[in-house]
């Protein structure tokens, strides 16, 4: 499969990340990644590769074994403001409305009240859930909870956002809406995205960067480049010359580690 690089700005970069458990389950080994900025990486790989505690070290929820995370080449230590986590699951409080658990991660930032409602309020709408504020999470739809989770973690203004799986927990057509809401939002948002998925479609549909991780232990086997305009209208995407071409390519790839 034919690899491209491309010069930009890299504002998170891996150096020989190594992941091992009970000193002898290696979870991940050597991956050494640079993550541009204002763009969308997905992370693709069989199940049990270590996409997801790749995700966690980069978040900063997991120490490495070996190795580092550096945003803008700063080293990490821990998590951090300029890195956000949108989670599979929703991860939304029960008791709280929309609008309060949007603003959760501002209130813990001692943001006062009326400053955190309207910022809280904005990022709402971005994300198509105005008049809904008020609902509680079981009052919502999985797509509306997963808007929820969204516009939480754009809240906290951070650079990078991180999405583990955010649309599996939906169905195909909600997970298709939602893909393009995500599109549009980064037409308007400059955010750099590390969005972990197991689908292939998806990742060619929304990344700029395709990173393929082997089987267990997770290495880097494969890093592609989409060629695939976004300027246009949305729905035109998957409908461009190649798109389909380049998921059976990468599907090439990636079944070899598929057990």
């Amino acid at each position: 499969m034919k690899k491209r690089s491309r010069s930009t700005e890299v504002i998170l970069s891996t150096d020989s990340i190594n992941v091992v458990y009970q000193e002898s389950l290696i979870a991940l080994q050597n991956v050494s990644l640079d993550i541009p900025a204002a763009k969308l990486t997905a992370i693709l790989g069989p199940s049990g590769c270590g996409k997801t505690t790749l995700l966690k070290v980069i978040a900063g929820l997991i120490k490495p074994t070996s190795g580092s995370v550096k945003v803008r080449g700063k080293e990490i230590e821990g998590p951090g403001p300029d890195r956000a986590l949108v989670f599979q699951d929703f991860a939304l409080l029960p008791w709280a409305t929309v609008l309060q658990n949007v603003g959760f991660g501002l209130r813990a930032r001692g943001v006062p009240k009326k400053e955190r409602d309207e910022t809280s309020l904005h990022y709402i709408k971005e994300v198509g859930l105005l008049g809904f504020e008020d609902k509680y999470p079981h009052q919502l739809s999985g797509g509306m909870r997963q808007r929820t989770g969204l516009a939480r973690a754009l809240t906290i203004n951070s650079d990078i956002l991180l999405m583990d799986e955010p649309f599996s927990a939906v169905d195909e057509q909600m997970r298709r809406k939602l893909q393009e809401d995500l599109l549009n939002l980064l037409k308007v948002e400059n955010k750099t995205v590390i969005f972990v998925t197991h689908s292939i479609e998806e990742a060619v549909y929304l990344a700029d960067q395709v990173i393929i991780l082997s089987g267990r232990p997770g290495s880097v086997a494969e890093i592609v480049y989409p060629k695939i305009d976004r300027t246009g209208e949305i729905d035109l995407i998957r409908r461009q010359p190649g798109y389909i071409d380049l998921v059976d390519e990468i599907w090439s790839s990636l079944k070899k580690y598929v057990e």
